[in-house]
C-alpha cells in the first residue's frame, strides 16, 4: 500500500475545525488525564484529581504512575472515571518477566486500564516474533476486563508502512487499544501517525471481531489539535465509533484549555 498516498487522501477530507461550546462536552469524555512526570508528589496528583470532574462532565480516565495507583483508585471508585498506569515505560526495554510484575502491582493497587509500551527498540532490529510474545503475555496478564493499551512510540517507528505492520502486529497480539507516544521523545501524536492506526483498527476489527482503540497522546495541549484527531477519526471510523471505549486522547494541559474556553 502506498501509504503516504492514502495519509493526504484521508486528512484532506477533513473539514475546518468548528470551535464552539459543543466541543468541550464532546472532548471531556475522550481524554485520558494524565500526569507521568518523575517529579510528580501526592499533592500534584490531588490537584490532577480535581481536574477530572468539570461542569461540561468528566474525563474518561485518569492515567498515573504505578505508585498513584492507588490513590487514584481510591478516588474515583464507584464513579465512571476508570485508572490507569503504565509499565515498561517510557523506553520499552524492561525484561518481559519485571514487566509482568509490573502489570500485577498495578492490577492488586487497582488499576483498571495499563498503557505499556512496545518493545519498539527489538522491533526495528527485527524481533517480531518477541513483540508478539510481549504483548500476548501483558493481555494475559490483564485479562479480559482490564484494558490493555500499546504505546507504538510512533515518533521513532517513523515509517508509515512499520508502523502499520507495528499497529497490525499488537492488535493481533491481544492489544485492545493501541497509543500513539508516550509523550517522552521528539516527535509525539501526528495526524499521519493517527491516519494510519485508524485505518489499520477498521481492518483487523473486522478480522478479529472484537472491539479495537485509538489512543492519541504526545503533545496535544489546545483544543483545535484534539478537534482535528476526533475529526480524523469520525472520518475513517464513523462518529458513532468515537465514543471513550474505542478513542482517547492523552494529555495534562488540554483540560486547561478547555476550562478557560468554558469560563
Amino acid at each position: 500500500m502506498q501509504w503516504s498516498n492514502v495519509i493526504k487522501d484521508e486528512i484532506a477530507k477533513l473539514k475546518p475545525i468548528r470551535i464552539d461550546q459543543t466541543l468541550p462536552q464532546r472532548l471531556i469524555s475522550l481524554i485520558d488525564l494524565t500526569s507521568l512526570n518523575e517529579s510528580d508528589t501526592e499533592n500534584d496528583i490531588a490537584k490532577l484529581f480535581e481536574k477530572a470532574r468539570t461542569s461540561f462532565g468528566s474525563v474518561a480516565c485518569v492515567c498515573v504512575y504505578p505508585k498513584f495507583a492507588a490513590l487514584a483508585a481510591t478516588e474515583f471508585a464507584h464513579t465512571n472515571i476508570k485508572t490507569a498506569t503504565i509499565a515498561n515505560f517510557p523506553q520499552g526495554e524492561t525484561a518481559l518477566d519485571e514487566v509482568l510484575i509490573e502489570i500485577a502491582d498495578a492490577l492488586e493497587a487497582g488499576a483498571q486500564e495499563i498503557d505499556v509500551v512496545f518493545p519498539y527498540s527489538r522491533y526495528l532490529a527485527g524481533e517480531k516474533q518477541y513483540a508478539h510474545q510481549f504483548i500476548s503475555a501483558c493481555k494475559a496478564a490483564c485479562g479480559d476486563d482490564v484494558l490493555l493499551k500499546v504505546i507504538l512510540e510512533t515518533g521513532v517507528l517513523h515509517d508509515p508502512a512499520i508502523i502499520a505492520d507495528a499497529a497490525y502486529d499488537a492488535l493481533t497480539s491481544g492489544a485492545d487499544f493501541i497509543k500513539t507516544s508516550t509523550g517522552k521523545v521528539a516527535e509525539g501524536a501526528t495526524l499521519e501517525a493517527a491516519a494510519v492506526m485508524l485505518l489499520v483498527i477498521k481492518h483487523a476489527q473486522a478480522q478479529l471481531k472484537r472491539p479495537l482503540g485509538l489512543k492519541v497522546s504526545g503533545g496535544i495541549r489546545e483544543m483545535e489539535q484534539a478537534a482535528q484527531y476526533v475529526a480524523l477519526a469520525d472520518t475513517i471510523m464513523g462518529c458513532d465509533w468515537v465514543k471513550r471505549e474505542h478513542f482517547r486522547i492523552g494529555a495534562s494541559k488540554l483540560v486547561d484549555a478547555m476550562i478557560k474556553y468554558m469560563g
